[in-house]
């Protein structure tokens, strides 16, 4: 049997299993509430984010809420929500199969461990991309259809500075498909994670809970700012990267602040982010196959 049809039956199980269209569902009610609010008062979110520079910044809010700024929006709030939804899934590829007692049949036949492991690690990776298409289609597409196109305001804050940077409609969608690319490999770090963590339990409930405390915690810990954590703790935190789909929108400036079309403002960093999130894949994914190929199945 080849690893492609061993693909197309972890796909069958995924598919067959109710807490797969949960995740559909979940990111499908978040983005229409979303919606909803900013259509009806969506005027007093653009005062919040513009206090203390109205009086120096003239802005069409009507004009500047379209659906490239909401998609925005929805990115940030929800980008933190999706790892929990991939663990759903994941953290099920061998412990489920414990837990029905299949995975001793699934070996006894002519399939090597690593294939059968590969198999559930790129089966996890599907529904995550596909989990990302569904949410690129509400967040972005949708958002379009609902309030329109035009320029792009991103809000930044830069230590105690706040800015306000313009991109132009035409250079806007090559960024949100290298954010959805990178948030792809991101979230393929927590698919990776849950798979590991699926080893070592009889059941789902587990590795799925652990993944999301592991999730959480480091997450928590990516956000302080303490001089310490900053210098020999976040570093090594695969979460310390999961944001930073956001540097496609960060646009370099002339030195008389004029944006440069197509440009990204550190790029070099994202590529350093996207080596470290690849490295935690590949770290996780051989300790995977080296557990697995070692471990006593007696169930």
């Amino acid at each position: 049997m080849s690893i492609w049809k061993l693909l197309e039956i972890e796909l069958y199980k995924i598919s067959k299993r109710p807490r797969t269209y949960i995740s559909f569902a979940a990111i499908s009610a978040i983005v229409l509430i979303f919606q909803f609010a900013f259509k009806a008062d969506g005027e007093n979110y653009m005062n919040l984010m513009l206090q203390g520079i109205n009086d120096s910044f003239q802005l069409d809010k009507q004009q500047a809420m379209n659906g490239y700024f909401m998609c925005y929006i929805i990115l940030n709030t929800l980008l933190v929500q999706v790892p929990i939804l991939v663990a759903l899934v994941a953290g099920d590829a061998i412990s489920g199969e414990a837990n029905m007692g299949t995975l001793r049949l699934l070996l006894s036949k002519p399939i090597s461990r690593t294939e059968i492991l590969i198999a559930k690690f790129l089966a996890s990776v599907f529904y995550t991309i596909i989990l990302l298409i569904w949410m690129a289609f509400f967040a972005l597409v949708l958002s379009l259809w609902i309030f329109g196109s035009g320029d792009m305001l991103v809000f930044r804050v830069a230590g105690e500075v706040s800015q306000i940077m313009q991109i132009a409609q035409d250079d806007i969608v090559w960024r949100y498909l290298a954010a959805f690319g990178y948030a792809a490999v991101a979230l393929t770090v927590i698919a990776s994670l849950a798979v590991f963590l699926s080893l070592f339990a009889e059941n789902s409930i587990g590795p799925i809970i652990t993944t999301i405390c592991i999730v959480l915690v480091f997450t928590i810990v990516s956000n302080m700012n303490i001089p310490v954590i900053d210098t020999h703790v976040k570093p090594f935190l695969f979460t310390s990267y999961l944001v930073g789909w956001k540097g496609f929108f960060y646009i370099a400036t002339t030195q008389d602040g004029i944006p440069i079309k197509g440009s990204i403002e550190d790029i070099q960093s994202i590529q350093r982010s996207l080596m470290i999130l690849v490295g935690h894949i590949g770290l996780l994914l051989l300790l995977s196959i080296y557990i697995f190929k070692r471990k006593d199945i007696l169930s």
